[in-house]
């Protein structure tokens, strides 16, 4: 209810199109790039669109576009959780309803991205202009039976985001190689001639996409703090779970959000006490809060309930889909020393393995 009613105050502002979040932020993109785009020799211009997110929200002609016959109130605000048809949390038909929603969403904001892709064209950018579009995370609509980002393992259809990259010298292309949105910070230094004189776990893109043939990386690592944390080496997943009792635990921050969860009224991330002090994370020289956690202590909500000794393993080439877990296989060792080995590369601090009950806990 709160979360709705924020979001019905801010919608009051809506009085057209182009007053919507998403189609607004496309606009001043585009004017931007014909106002100032020629001002410049060079330039970095990030734009941060939050559509295509909830709430799926849109006005006419795009609410209605793939959903006709719905009748009753529109449903733009999708459950968060598992086993969400087996508990009637709600109907195939809402759910149908849910994800038209969605691809009402994804249909309207593509529209207002064809504006930023207009003004590059007449501003004649594309001849020494690198392009990348971008997301943070997938949403399930459905998939085995999840909706939202619950406390779930990152299964492909949250993990596995689109990464669209123009450059000037590459041919179109698809390429299959490994990557995380750390690499993007990589490639745009790579293509300034930047010097980087600090602690980063990116790796350039540019190769690959120049075509040269060589792959950023042979891994890439991904996780949910106080949970899951998974290896992937481009054709298998293995996500392992906390052990034993999930410690120890720490919040390493230097940004303390007490964003509420909605569905849990009240509930607020766990506030600094007497037992957190200034630490500094394995590489950085840039000071944090570390917050350790005790059992019986609240702890922030993508941790709480953690699933213990919990793991999987998939062959994505062979079981794209994930129905499969391999663990208990010959194979699970392999996939457990390369998640030592990557973290031991990224200098991931000692605790962490000691949370998963990996062999290297000491390390």
């Amino acid at each position: 209810p709160g979360k709705a009613s924020a979001y019905d105050l801010s919608r009051t502002f809506f009085k057209a199109e182009a007053d919507y979040p998403g189609p607004k932020t496309m606009q001043a993109t585009a004017d931007w790039l014909k106002d100032h785009g020629q001002e410049h020799e060079s330039f970095f211009l990030f734009v941060d669109e939050f559509d295509p997110h909830e709430p799926f929200d849109t006005p006419e002609p795009w609410a209605s576009l793939y959903d006709r016959d719905w009748t009753g109130e529109r449903i733009i605000w999708p459950p968060y959780s598992t086993d969400t048809l087996k508990n009637g949390v709600i109907t195939e038909r809402q759910a149908h309803h849910i994800r038209q929603n969605y691809g009402a969403k994804l249909s309207m904001i593509d529209h207002w991205l064809g504006k930023v892709l207009d003004a590059l064209d007449n501003g004649g950018f594309w001849d020494d202009t690198m392009v990348i579009l971008c997301t943070d995370h997938g949403h399930y609509l459905g998939e085995k039976d999840i909706f939202g980002k619950p406390r779930v393992m990152q299964y492909e259809p949250i993990g596995h985001t689109p990464l669209l990259i123009y450059h000037p010298e590459a041919a179109p292309n698809v390429i299959s190689s490994l990557s995380t949105n750390v690499d993007l910070h990589a490639t745009l230094t790579d293509l300034f001639d930047l010097n980087v004189d600090h602690v980063t776990h990116g790796r350039s893109l540019l190769p690959d996409i120049l075509g040269l043939k060589t792959p950023a990386r042979d891994w890439a690592v991904g996780g949910i703090f106080g949970n899951w944390v998974q290896i992937q080496d481009g054709r298998y997943k293995y996500a392992r779970g906390p052990t034993n009792d999930n410690y120890p635990l720490s919040m390493w921050s230097n940004r303390w959000s007490t964003m509420p969860v909605p569905y849990y009224p009240g509930l607020r991330l766990p506030n600094p006490d007497a037992r957190a002090y200034i630490d500094f994370m394995p590489g950085s020289s840039v000071p944090v809060l570390r917050q350790p956690f005790e059992p019986g202590d609240m702890l922030p909500f993508w941790s709480m309930d953690a699933s213990l000794d919990d793991h999987y393993l998939f062959d994505l080439q062979e079981d794209p889909h994930e129905e499969h877990n391999l663990i208990g296989s010959k194979l699970e060792h392999q996939m457990i020393a390369l998640l030592e080995d990557a973290l031991r590369d990224l200098n991931a601090p000692a605790e962490q393995a000691a949370r998963l009950g990996l062999p290297s806990a000491s390390y």
